[in-house]
């Protein structure tokens, strides 16, 4: 296995473990995470030395889920610790898979899992206008209730019903970053800021706290990355590369851009909210804060892209 010592962190959706509203089961879980471990060994093999963040939103959703219909009888799961939960199960995953893997290319690595708080700013203007839906849908009727007797948020998505909306604040500081760091030195695979990370709060006395909001795990994988001085920050997705007029006749893939040129097609309005305009925004940020180059495509082209073979390359 080649040496040449770069870091890079890898933020991997939450629905690259849960594919599709038909396969939410452990085993289907599984089955997902082992195909990324598949694309995320073949990089370590290469010689990367690799941080992985990842989303957890269908998981975030099922614990909620599970919740919901257990209030009955046991006590209701905080938000925070949702986020706890899926830390430690996605990563439990990720380092079982991880170690198979590594097994079978004969690759002397060991993954660990750091579950890791972020900080927020507990005056971040997110938390007067919450925005991220999260858990299972309503009833106009549920909703109300839910607003009344627990002080919730709630939207309308019309013709599925109603959702709890929560703070989507910025993140601030990797709590554990030290950590992370260290273990990476070390020559660990770590698994870190799941989620987005656990989103705490200072009380003013430097005492943390757990707070109701959530944080976007680009974001997040984009503070991690500029924080250790990563030399490469790639984001996975569903598609294979970034695409100018995207689901229109003229619809154009791009395979390298500058910050400038992303500045520029975000004012246009080529990337939609809450699906792939986080995404640039993040690897703008990191560019933006000394980094040297950002990828996006999806898992099973991570190989080729950082061959520039395909993917999305996107330069300071």
């Amino acid at each position: 296995m080649s040496q040449n010592g770069r870091v890079a962190v890898v933020a991997i959706s939450g629905n690259s473990f849960i594919r599709d509203k038909a396969h939410p089961t452990i085993p289907d879980q599984h089955a997902a995470t082992h195909e990324a471990c598949v694309h995320v060994a073949a990089m370590i093999e290469q010689g990367w030395n690799v941080v992985i963040g990842h989303g957890n939103g269908p998981q975030m959703d099922l614990i909620l889920r599970r919740s919901e219909l257990a209030r009955h009888e046991l006590h209701q799961v905080p938000l925070d610790h949702c986020g706890a939960d899926t830390q430690g199960v996605i990563g439990y995953m990720l380092q079982q898979d991880l170690h198979n893997e590594f097994n079978r290319r004969n690759v002397p690595k060991q993954a660990v899992t750091v579950v890791t708080r972020v900080l927020v700013d507990k005056n971040d203007p997110a938390f007067h206008n919450p925005t991220k839906p999260i858990g299972p849908f309503m009833s106009e009727q549920e909703a109300k209730c839910r607003v009344e007797t627990e002080g919730w948020n709630v939207i309308e998505d019309p013709g599925r019903g109603w959702r709890r909306v929560v703070p989507l604040p910025q993140p601030k500081r990797i709590i554990e970053r030290d950590a992370v760091k260290k273990l990476l030195d070390a020559g660990f695979v770590v698994i870190t800021v799941g989620g987005g990370g656990i989103p705490v709060v200072d009380d003013g006395d430097g005492e943390l706290v757990g707070t109701v909001a959530v944080i976007d795990k680009d974001f997040a994988s984009s503070l991690l990355a500029q924080s250790i001085n990563a030399d490469l920050f790639l984001i996975s997705t569903a598609v294979e590369k970034v695409s100018l007029n995207f689901g229109k006749p003229s619809q154009a893939g791009i395979d390298q851009m500058t910050v400038a040129q992303a500045k520029r097609y975000i004012e246009e309005g080529h990337f939609a909210p809450g699906s792939m305009l986080p995404k640039i925004q993040a690897i703008i940020r990191f560019l933006e804060a000394g980094g040297k180059e950002a990828n996006i495509t999806n898992l099973e082209n991570i190989k080729h892209a950082l061959a520039g073979k395909t993917g999305t390359r996107i330069v300071p």
